[in-house]
């Protein structure tokens, strides 16, 4: 495989080719779950055309493809774990849908197009969101797979991406917004609000693919540096004006009054902040073999992201 350079590191597989290999192929379950909701003649043709254009308006697919790589890395094979993996892009985006509302983040834009709610109306984004995150776990609790371990991902998922999770931390995020919050505010923001998701789809991965105690708590640290290191990255690509992938001018975050890693540790050291818990996330993989490379890269590579 060509070797490529990417922050001094040198890397062995080709890790473009695997991200958009894998995405593609969530990208094709996606298609097929969405046009079978325009089908359903149950569901309203306006809330399948708003679940459509949310959901198939472009995005790395990087939570997907995390639980792929975990699950491979303990030995499982991607094609048992794509309806499970593809249902946490739909969770995901019903998140994005619902932050850019006017009464949570207020954005015109989502990836260089008009965000749901402009296109739609706020109530049938609102709506949408909501179905996109039932219907998630519909796809889960119906996919092929041992039920115990489908149960499991579950309870995994409803923990990470809610009060404890995912939706904590969006509370904690709208509630500092215009005020000073502190650096144990700021990880706790961080590490909820995005990292309890991106650790939850490695650990879901894992689950999937039977890991051992040992091997899911080396990849529930791996996801949780990981996740914790996206965010802040993210923070800094909002200050140097790289965030083109979702649209938003340069330091809209900042702007809004967010708490962000820059904004309580300074820009430098948030870089460096993000560099090692990307060596600490690639660490805590010493004891896998080859099958956990695509996971070593892909930290790699999001400390590499330009947007």
């Amino acid at each position: 495989m060509p070797v490529q350079f990417i922050c001094n590191r040198i890397i062995h597989m080709d890790i473009t080719s695997y991200i958009e290999d894998n995405r593609k192929k969530i990208d094709g379950f996606l298609k097929k779950y969405i046009s079978a909701k325009k089908r359903n003649n149950d569901c309203p043709k306006e809330l399948a055309e708003a679940m459509s254009y949310a959901l198939m308006a472009g995005g790395k697919r990087v939570r997907p493809i995390l639980a792929i790589a975990s699950y491979e890395a303990v030995g499982g094979r991607s094609k048992g774990i794509l309806n499970v993996a593809s249902a946490l892009e739909l969770i995901h985006t019903y998140s994005l849908v619902h932050d850019d509302l006017p009464a949570m983040d207020d954005d015109d834009l989502r990836r260089n197009k008009p965000t749901t709610h402009r296109v739609f109306g706020e109530a049938t984004a609102i709506l949408a969101g909501d179905a996109l995150l039932t219907d998630a776990f519909h796809i889960i609790s119906t996919s092929d797979g041992d039920p115990k371990k489908l149960i499991t991902v579950i309870e995994e998922l409803s923990h990470a991406c809610g009060p404890e999770g995912m939706v904590g931390g969006q509370e904690v995020d709208i509630l500092l917004e215009g005020k000073k919050g502190s650096k144990k505010d700021v990880l706790y923001i961080h590490t909820h609000k995005t990292g309890a998701f991106i650790r939850g789809a490695v650990r879901v991965g894992a689950l999937m693919g039977g890991a051992s105690r040992k091997r899911l708590d080396a990849l529930t640290e791996y996801g949780e540096k990981t996740g914790l290191a996206f965010q802040v990255i993210d923070d800094i690509l909002d200050i140097t004006g790289t965030k083109a992938e979702i649209g938003k001018s340069t330091g809209a975050d900042a702007a809004k009054g967010k708490n962000t890693y820059p904004s309580a540790f300074g820009l430098e050291k948030s870089r460096e902040i993000a560099d090692n818990l990307i060596k600490e996330a690639v660490h805590a993989l010493a004891d896998f073999n080859k099958n956990a490379d695509p996971l070593r890269e892909i930290a790699r590579y999001i400390l590499s992201r330009r947007n």
